[in-house]
């Protein structure tokens, strides 16, 4: 029987490349990926902030009731590195599906990341587990 490690919370840590570049460059429309991604993962939203750097480049986070997720793209590379960060009841890993789909990324590096693992001293830690995908096939 295995043994369920108990966790604060779920923290996914993405490398995305292949992206499409008119969607990096769209701070309203990467807002409403990542709201409907937050929606789609049952997390509770409750402030947003999308900010456009010129010439291009956008930072933005989505504050959800279970913690935040955020981005940072290179469009001129093709290139988003997105965090989804829960605690509680969502379902973290069909945002990360939702943004990576919704943004056209070629290919992806995922680190997930269980933290807040209770140590017998009183301390915490955390695991990592790392995949690729190519999402769309």
């Amino acid at each position: 029987m295995e043994s369920v490690v108990p966790t604060i919370g779920m923290h996914y840590v993405v490398e995305a490349a292949g992206c499409r570049e008119e969607i990096l460059t769209d701070a309203r429309k990467l807002e409403e990926i990542f709201k409907e991604a937050a929606k789609a993962a049952k997390m509770t939203i409750k402030a947003s902030h999308f900010f456009r750097f010129s010439p291009k480049g956008i930072s933005g986070t989505v504050i959800v009731a279970e913690s935040h997720i955020s981005i940072h793209t290179w469009p001129e590379k093709g290139y988003a590195a997105i965090d989804v960060y829960t605690c509680g009841d969502s379902d973290p890993e069909r945002a990360v599906d939702y943004i990576l789909e919704k943004i056209g990324a070629k290919y992806a590096h995922v680190s997930e990341l269980k933290r807040g693992i209770p140590e017998d001293d009183g301390t915490y830690t955390h695991t990592i587990v790392t995949w690729e995908e190519q999402p769309g096939e």
